[in-house]
């Protein structure tokens, strides 16, 4: 009997462990989607030649999330391994890419970067915030 105890009390604590597992970082609407608004703004920026990245807050709030991501329990090697993840960089760049499409802009004609890029910042939206005008 004492076999079996020790195997029900092992599993209970590791059952109790994996529900107190968070949730991959992917699926942390509050750290992904800023960090997407962000990438999605620096690319506007790379293409259209009259708009900037506000660097400065990019960087500020980049640093804001990952003290959020450590708030809500997640380890600095988490953090790395999504920030560094390829498979996240792909997920991203191809949900830019959907986004800019959706939005009519084309690599092949920078100027519908710059066009969505003003559109962002006069509406002040989230992707607009980490961008201006030249």
């Amino acid at each position: 009997m004492k076999p079996l105890m020790s195997a029900v009390l092992v599993s209970a604590i590791l059952t109790g462990s994996m529900a107190l597992a968070n949730p991959p970082l992917r699926e942390v609407k509050e750290i992904d989607d800023p960090l997407y608004w962000a990438l999605v703004a620096f690319e506007i920026s790379e293409v259209c030649d009259s708009i900037d990245a506000r660097t400065v807050k990019g960087l500020s709030d980049g640093w804001g999330l990952i003290r959020k991501a450590r708030q809500l329990g997640y380890s600095d090697e988490e953090i790395k391994s999504y920030m560094r993840s390829d498979t996240e960089k792909a997920r991203m760049r191809a949900r830019g890419e959907a986004y800019f499409k959706h939005k009519g802009a084309s690599y092949d004609d920078p100027e519908t970067f710059c066009a969505l890029g003003r559109i962002e910042i006069e509406r002040n939206s989230q992707i607009g915030v980490y961008l201006r005008a030249k």
